[in-house]
């Protein structure tokens, strides 16, 4: 007759001998790693500030090199050919003009209407230039710097518009206007008759140590 085994008896005894074996291994792990300590994560904090550059260090900064770009020669191909699809249609909406580089052109009168590219042979010389006065606020915090602006010199040599191409403060650029607004020109002259123009004028600011 086969005897039957209840496997609760079975493992009720796999019982004790695993309990047994893991009281022996926490003991021998205290007894060969004794100083296990638990090290502390610490975050480290970082805060970064922004400076404001002034304009006059700003100058000192020397600007990148200009990149020579290179030169792609584009060949273009006429290709002949007889298929009438290929024709380009040309529709005629404007008229054909003349443009004869000999004739006067009438001079602007007003401020500003000169146009940014006039041909001219002769430049303007300055025949009578005045120094801008150095702000007292700008004196006193030592500010320095090169205004530059854009100068409209009419026909009589009188100075139209102003425009202010670099700029150092609001009180630099004004007084470098106003210095400029008093000076007078030979204007200009294509073919012996004299054109409006605009010029690039410097206006130094420098303090005496």
């Amino acid at each position: 007759m086969e005897t039957k085994v209840d496997w609760k008896d079975v493992a009720s005894g796999f019982y004790d001998k695993c309990l047994s074996l893991t009281i022996l291994f926490v003991i021998f792990s205290f007894l060969v790693f004794p100083d296990i300590e638990q090290q502390e994560f610490r975050s480290v904090e970082r805060i970064l500030e922004t400076i404001e550059i002034p304009p006059e260090i700003q100058e000192r900064i020397e600007p990148p090199p200009d990149m020579v770009r290179p030169i792609v020669n584009i060949e273009i191909v006429d290709v002949d050919t007889d298929d009438p699809d290929d024709d380009v249609q040309t529709i005629e909406t404007i008229d054909i003009t003349t443009m004869n580089p000999f004739d006067v052109m009438v001079q602007p009168t007003g401020h500003g209407e000169t146009p940014r590219f006039v041909i001219w042979e002769d430049a303007p010389v300055v025949t009578r230039r005045v120094a801008p006065q150095y702000p007292d606020f700008e004196r006193r915090l030592r500010i320095q710097g090169v205004v530059i602006l854009t100068v409209e010199v009419l026909i009589d040599g009188s100075i139209g518009a102003i425009e202010v191409e670099r700029s150092v403060t609001e009180g630099l650029d004004d007084a470098a206007i106003a210095a400029v607004r008093q000076w007078q020109f030979q204007p200009a002259k294509n073919r012996g008759e004299p054109v409006a123009c605009w010029i690039s004028q410097q206006i130094h600011f420098v303090l005496d140590n």
